[in-house]
């Protein structure tokens, strides 16, 4: 049965978002589509094993088991070749051969796997179907359906994991690892900048938890032991947009209004900022757009000190509605004006 690296295939780390999974899939998908290389068999094989592997990468239930046991899956298929079970040796070299309940208890266990050369479900390889069990027609049982393969559970309860593995020469036997839950915790700008604390709920229990400054979407904070059977919580920090303010990473923008006036002759505007409100010098002939550095007016690091800059963009906002006497006046103005023209490098 061959093993398939699912996140190699998408050309993904182990580290990848639900996101990342689905913009390498549909990138690849594109590329590597049928209609594009009519005939060509590698391509079509490989438009395969790219929907493989982002039908069990999206999944969230079938990524946490093949996370847990497709990376280990040559070695648990070494520890059980060449065994055999009760009432004949095991057939066409199966991975899982000779995997059975135990020496010396009765009804050992064979399971015989399928190649990928035959029966239902060719479009996914034997390792695919044998995990993740999708179901095909039992013809002992009247058009009813019985999945394709031992379930993953049956698999690690048959090789003695999923409740404890041996240890050592000695035959010691040690609990399985428990699996990490992850939860989500929604924040504002405005606690990313202070920190913040939240509460949240595994299984019925309620778990404290702080935000320190600086968090950003996707910091991971870690909850040590407090989730499933002992093991950890891992809360993956969202931050809402903002309506004012844009951020890229530490740095903060945001545009602010100016009158022309000010744009003319300069003066002090009042800039809001997540610290309060400071004012801004806007030096006379200001041009629409210009960008104005508040230093150390942006978020804080998360990791060690000093805090980033707030970027402001001015935008002139011209008078309108004018009456006679002022367009006339604006008329006089501009006549007095020695103004370029400022398309002559268009």
């Amino acid at each position: 049965m061959d093993y398939q690296d699912y996140y190699q295939t998408l050309g993904l780390t182990r580290s990848a978002s639900q996101s990342d999974i689905k913009k390498a899939f549909r990138k690849l998908a594109r590329e590597h589509h049928p209609d594009k290389r009519p005939g060509d068999a590698a391509a079509e094989r490989r438009f395969k094993d790219i929907n493989e592997a982002h039908a069990v990468l999206s999944d969230p239930e079938k990524r946490r088991k093949y996370d847990l046991l497709g990376a280990n899956w040559e070695s648990y298929s070494q520890a059980g070749a060449g065994g055999s079970s009760a009432g004949g040796s095991s057939a066409g070299g199966s991975p899982f051969a000779g995997f059975g309940r135990g020496a010396g208890q009765a009804g050992n266990v064979r399971y015989e796997f399928r190649t990928s050369g035959g029966g239902a479900g060719g479009d996914f390889s034997d390792f695919f179907r044998t995990f993740f069990a999708a179901d095909e027609p039992n013809p002992a049982s009247a058009g009813r359906s019985r999945p394709a393969g031992p379930t993953f559970e049956e698999i690690l309860g048959q090789m003695g994991l999923n409740e404890a593995r041996t240890n050592g020469p000695a035959g010691r036997r040690q609990a399985a690892p428990p699996v990490a839950t992850e939860a989500t915790a929604e924040i504002s700008l405005e606690e990313a900048f202070r920190g913040t604390s939240r509460r949240i709920e595994i299984d019925g229990k309620r778990l404290e938890m702080t935000i320190p400054p600086g968090a950003d979407n996707g910091t991971r904070i870690k909850l040590t032991g407090q989730g499933r059977g002992g093991g950890d919580v891992v809360v993956v920090v969202r931050v809402r947009p903002h309506a004012i303010f844009t951020r890229r990473g530490a740095d903060l923008e945001r545009e602010l209004p100016i009158t022309l006036q000010e744009a003319l002759l300069g003066g002090e505007v009042p800039v809001t900022t997540l610290k309060g409100r400071v004012l801004l010098k806007i030096p006379p002939g200001t041009q629409n757009g210009r960008i104005f550095k508040l230093t150390g007016q942006g978020m804080p690091h998360l990791r060690g000190a000093g805090v980033g800059n707030l970027m402001v963009k001015v935008r002139v906002v011209l008078p309108s509605g004018l009456n006679a006497e002022a367009e006339a006046a604006a008329r006089a103005f501009l006549e007095l004006v020695d103004q370029p023209d400022p398309r002559t490098t268009d």
